[in-house]
């Protein structure tokens, strides 16, 4: 059975490119850790530049270690991504669009560390006293991506093999 590459790679490029143009217009019209409201008490948009990981972990760190091994990590990740879907049946079309998800994020957040050193969160929820940390379209890919996979994975055959 052939493989969906236009699939896997089509989902995965758009994802980086929305990553890459929304926080190329967060930095042309936002200051750093300016506060842009969107909906007031809800969300906001603000530039924050993340030297850490998900959540800001490691972000205080000014070790270069961590930044060659969050590299080195996201190296990683995106061969097990790309293993896997050589690795999975080409029937499972709904396999291919997390780990393209996945993919897609991974790329883009890999670029802005590489380029800047940093991160590009923007993306700012907050209700009442919780607030939830920045991210970016990127983070929101992965983070579906991954669901999506475990719902699939939980769900079993009825979804995963729908053709």
């Amino acid at each position: 059975m052939k493989r969906d590459y236009l699939l896997f790679i089509g989902l995965a490029l758009i994802i980086f490119l929305l990553d890459q143009v929304s926080k190329w217009m967060v930095v042309t019209h936002i200051e750093a850790h300016q506060t842009l409201s969107v909906i007031p008490g809800f969300f906001s948009l603000v530039l924050v530049k993340n030297r850490g990981m998900a959540f800001g972990i490691f972000s205080q760190t000014r070790s270069g270690f961590y930044y060659y091994f969050l590299l080195s990590t996201t190296i990683g990740a995106i061969g097990v991504i790309l293993f896997s879907f050589f690795w999975i049946k080409s029937s499972k079309k709904w396999l291919t669009v997390g780990l393209s998800l996945i993919l897609g994020g991974a790329v883009g957040n890999f670029v802005d560390r590489l380029r800047l050193g940093y991160v590009i969160d923007f993306l700012d929820f907050f209700l009442k006293g919780y607030h939830w940390p920045a991210f970016n379209v990127a983070d929101s890919a992965v983070t579906v991506g991954t669901f999506w996979l475990l719902l699939n994975i939980i769900q079993g055959r009825k979804i995963i093999e729908a053709k």
